[in-house]
């Protein structure tokens, strides 16, 4: 079977974050880091070479494919961060329609800078998303 290309590393957040990023994106980068720890409960950990991973969960789809992964995360792009969120958590629609400037896929948010949104609707998705993935995988 292969072997999946996201896994936790031990590579160090603070340096990935140092080297990838410079000035506002540096500010809000570490600023995340801040908010998803204080919203999981978990330390930051590095998830394959560009991922800031809290916290974890072991999954298996009924193809058989299965695997490890962040309960949440986000990434510092070139363009925007790419927010991990998982796509069906409570209140999803409305905290999306309140969170600010922003682009979304169906797992992930994209945002350009933390200015661009309102900090408590995002606190409010982290936890609920990551509250979400924990119930669904905890069996």
């Amino acid at each position: 079977m292969a072997q999946n290309k996201t896994a936790e590393t031990s590579a160090s957040v603070t340096e990935f974050i140092e080297s990838k990023t410079q000035g506002q994106k540096r500010e809000d980068s570490f600023a995340l880091v801040e908010l998803f720890k204080k919203q999981t409960g978990f330390e930051p950990k590095m998830w394959g070479p560009s991922i800031v991973g809290f916290g974890s969960y072991h999954y298996k789809y009924d193809s058989g494919h299965e695997g490890d992964a962040p309960l949440a995360g986000f990434s510092p792009r070139a363009d925007s961060f790419s927010l991990y969120l998982s796509w069906d958590y409570e209140n999803r629609d409305e905290l999306m329609a309140k969170l600010g400037k922003h682009k979304a896929a169906k797992a992930c948010v994209y945002i350009k800078k933390l200015s661009d949104v309102d900090l408590d609707v995002l606190s409010q998705m982290i936890s609920n998303s990551f509250r979400q993935i924990q119930e669904k995988y905890s069996n």
